[in-house]
């Protein structure tokens, strides 16, 4: 077993939180921020199973491995505890229009930290190191129609709407971070 892949993933921080690569152990925090129907209302609209969420985890780690990018953990940084996770992936999502060698933004916290600015801060953090890592690129996020709170944290992060598309079957707004 490889006990250091972590450390192909940056650690980067913010004035409040650590961004850090996914663990074995953080498995069961994460399990419980997928499991809360708080959380999962906008985002697949169903909590999800322990197993689908370990699968997400391997997704995040892969992500790293083969596009040099991914997710992280989020952590408070004086207390040490889970407030989520952030970042970019390449999910190659069936969806019109396509957004194809985007990297796409998303962000997920637990319902503890919700109103404190940790996702706007999370959100600027990782996306000022995309910027460093890979130089500027044009990023997108995609976010359910009745989620005013992350439509507020895409603005403040730099998105604005750029199209709106069905995704599933789901009516979904397309954000854009142009260059």
């Amino acid at each position: 077993m490889l006990d250091d892949w972590t450390t192909v993933v940056p650690v980067v921080e913010s004035e409040r939180l650590v961004l850090r690569g996914h663990r074995r152990e953080d498995f069961a925090e994460c399990a419980a921020l997928w499991a809360d129907p708080v959380v999962t209302r906008y985002i697949g609209g169903r909590p999800f199973a322990a197993d689908e969420v370990w699968t997400k985890l391997l997704r995040y780690v892969g992500h790293w491995a083969v596009a040099g990018y991914g997710y992280w953990v989020v952590r408070e940084k004086t207390s040490g505890r889970f407030v989520g996770e952030v970042g970019f992936a390449d999910f190659q999502r069936d969806i019109m229009p396509s957004f194809d060698g985007a990297p796409e933004a998303g962000w997920v916290l637990a319902p503890w930290s919700y109103g404190k600015g940790f996702a706007t801060e999370a959100v600027r953090t990782a996306t000022a190191w995309l910027d460093r890592a890979i130089g500027p690129v044009r990023t997108v996020c995609m976010i359910n129609l009745e989620n005013a709170a992350s439509m507020r944290v895409a603005a403040k992060c730099g998105y604005r709407e750029w199209t709106r598309a069905t995704y599933k079957g789901s009516p979904t707004l397309l954000f854009e971070r142009p260059l």
